[in-house]
Formats: C-alpha cells, sequence, structure tokens
C-alpha cells in the first residue's frame, strides 16, 4: 500500500480563496432565509446598526441588522422575545464565522404581539396621545365624509349603502391596504393626504375602517405611525376597525370608536 502523495502547491487554495469560495456557495443558496428564533443578546451600535442573537435551545445564529431596517421595525427588540426574521446568509471572511444579514423581523405568535402591544399602549398613553383632552367633536351633519381603507371588499360597499340610506353626503375613498407591510405606510399617507385637501374637497370628519380579523391581521392599526398620524389629525377621526370585540391603538387615539364600519356611519 503506498501513501496518497500530497497535493501539489499549484492544486493547494489558499485560505482566502477558500474562503471566498464557502461565501459564494453560502450566499447563492441561502440568499432568502426565513428563521424563527429567540432574541439572545441584542445590541444597538452607534451607528444605529444592530447586533443580535437568534436562538433555540440547540443553536445560535448571529445576526445583524443594517440602521436603515433598524429604523423601520414596529417594536423594540428585546432580549427573550421570540421572533420571526427574513434575510440572507453571509460569511464573514476574515473570523470565518456565518452570519444572517436580517431584513426585515417581526414578533412571533400572538402572545409576543400582546405583550408588545401593551407595552406600546403605554408609551402613549404616557406621552398624551389618548387623553380626552384632545378628542375633537364630530360635526353634526358633514358635507364631506373621507374613506381610507380597502377600496374592494364588504367594509366599502356596507359603509357607503349605509350612508346613502341615511342621508346623501359626498364620500371619497381613499384606496389603502389594511393589512401586511406596506399597510400602514399606506393608511398613514390617506390620513395626511386627506388633511393636505383645501376646499370642497376636504372631509368633515374621516372613517378609517376594515373588517375583523386576528391581531396579526389588524397589526397594522397599532403601528406608531399610524396611531400618530390618527392623533394628530386636525380633522376629527372616527376608527372603525374590526369587530365590536376587537380592539387596536388607534381606537385609543380616534376622536370616536365606532363598534363596526358600518356603525360608523350612524354617528
Amino acid at each position: 500500500m503506498t501513501d496518497t502523495p500530497p497535493p501539489s502547491n499549484d492544486a493547494a487554495l489558499s485560505v482566502s480563496e477558500l474562503a471566498a469560495s464557502l461565501k459564494r456557495t453560502v450566499e447563492t443558496n441561502y440568499d432568502h432565509v426565513v428563521v424563527r428564533g429567540e432574541l439572545g443578546r441584542v445590541t444597538l451600535a452607534r451607528s444605529g446598526h444592530m447586533y443580535c442573537d437568534l436562538k433555540d435551545e440547540k443553536a445560535v445564529l448571529n445576526t445583524v441588522m443594517w440602521k436603515g431596517q433598524v429604523d423601520r421595525l414596529p417594536f423594540r427588540p428585546e432580549e427573550g422575545l421570540e421572533v420571526i426574521a427574513t434575510g440572507r446568509l453571509s460569511i464573514y471572511e476574515g473570523r470565518s464565522n456565518y452570519q444572517m444579514i436580517a431584513s426585515s423581523m417581526r414578533p412571533a405568535g400572538a402572545g409576543a404581539l400582546m405583550a408588545l402591544l401593551e407595552e406600546r399602549k403605554k408609551k402613549l398613553a404616557a406621552e398624551g396621545l389618548f387623553g380626552p383632552e384632545h378628542k375633537k367633536p364630530l360635526p353634526y351633519l358633514p358635507r364631506t365624509i373621507g374613506v381610507v381603507t380597502s377600496p374592494t371588499g364588504a367594509v366599502i360597499r356596507d359603509i357607503l349603502h349605509r350612508i346613502r340610506d341615511r342621508f346623501p353626503v359626498r364620500v371619497i375613498v381613499w384606496p389603502a391596504l389594511v393589512q401586511g407591510d406596506s399597510a400602514a405606510g399606506q393608511i398613514t399617507a390617506g390620513i395626511k393626504g386627506f388633511n393636505a385637501m383645501t376646499g370642497e374637497d376636504r372631509p368633515d370628519v374621516l372613517i378609517v375602517a376594515r373588517g375583523g380579523g386576528s391581531i396579526e391581521d389588524l397589526w397594522c392599526f397599532n403601528e406608531e405611525v399610524v396611531v400618530r398620524a390618527v392623533a394628530e389629525c386636525p380633522i376629527p377621526v372616527i376608527s372603525a376597525v374590526g369587530h365590536e370585540t376587537d380592539t387596536t391603538l388607534v381606537d385609543f387615539a380616534a376622536d370616536l370608536r365606532a363598534p363596526t364600519p358600518t356603525a360608523a356611519t350612524e354617528n
């Protein structure tokens, strides 16, 4: 039996070449991953970047999120919170470490969302956003009603039908997604867009509406950007989100909370 000769110098890879090859392989095959885990160490750097660990009982995944994505997070990442992160895997060649570069992150499950909801409610209440002194009276007979909601589905049909039955009034619908990652931005744009109108186009009252759903479905109405837009809107706002048993932070910020979208037209 003869020993296998060692590879020649011409066939051997340098350390950097091997590291670069591994980096290409990982980044090509894991360019989009969705990971669920518990946040361990969480560090917010002065640069605004976030460095954290995603872990379960058997493994730990080093994770980094750049400042632009951190600024758009709808919650404050804290150790012990279970989250779902989306991003890609990469390798830091200088230390031979692999890590996840996260593009988005959200709490996992209703329990985590409820805890986040209570934390945010306390924070905004302490700022005075829900105080009765900020509530504006609704006009007795509005000439124009602005509605921020999805332009399709039963909600807008019910609102328009009930308004036609009660009294003739002009209704302007600002189409917006009412669920999903883009919903909060579109709802906020609708509220601010109505507020920017002038003359006869400017509504006398706004209705922010959608049908019922789970806490995940209704979460965009708990986003700070939406709650602040409602609280700061100079036009009176009626919150008509979900069924009577559903509660969102927009309900507390609005000038009036209607138990259902249809009931909003009766106020």
